[in-house]
């Protein structure tokens, strides 16, 4: 089946992330979570935290494109040092991003409606322990709120 991406499709999908608990919703193009190819729509509101995360996997490096708004992407060490921040925009000198597997990294709204492509290997499994970085909070720590903070900071204007 053939889907376009349209700006309209975009925009309903920023409105579904903003409307979800996590503020975050992805549409997937792959048929199956088992399928060997993941490609997917993210769309992500400013307030989401994505847990700082690696694939050790090495057929599971991810490539990332902004279609919409501004994603910051960090890059870390495994000591919990930012080795990079990075500004995605679609009209911008940077649009995308290819992560090599075991690189710690976590991406981040800049702003409300904001949407990237996602490409890696499937199928798809959870993040083992050894995959999350054990320097950050998880999804629905207190602890959340003042650490996305700070990633924000890291991209203040």
């Amino acid at each position: 089946m053939t889907t376009l991406i349209t700006q309209s499709l975009l925009a309903a999908l920023s409105e579904e992330a903003a409307q979800s608990p996590r503020r975050r919703k992805n549409l997937n193009f792959h048929p199956r979570d088992d399928y060997p190819g993941h490609r997917l729509l993210n769309a992500i509101e400013p307030d989401s935290y994505v847990v700082p995360h690696r694939h050790l996997d090495p057929n599971k490096d991810e490539t990332i494109v902004c279609l919409r708004g501004r994603l910051g992407v960090v890059l870390f060490s495994a000591e919990n040092r930012v080795v990079r921040s990075i500004v995605l925009t679609p009209a911008g000198d940077l649009c995308g991003i290819d992560i090599p597997h075991g690189v710690f990294h976590s991406v981040l709204a800049l702003e409300p409606g904001t949407v990237f492509f996602e490409a890696k290997a499937g199928p798809y499994v959870p993040l083992a322990d050894d995959e999350k970085a054990p320097w950050a909070p998880t999804e629905g720590s207190p602890a959340v709120a003042a650490y996305l903070a700070n990633l924000t900071g890291l991209f203040a204007r």
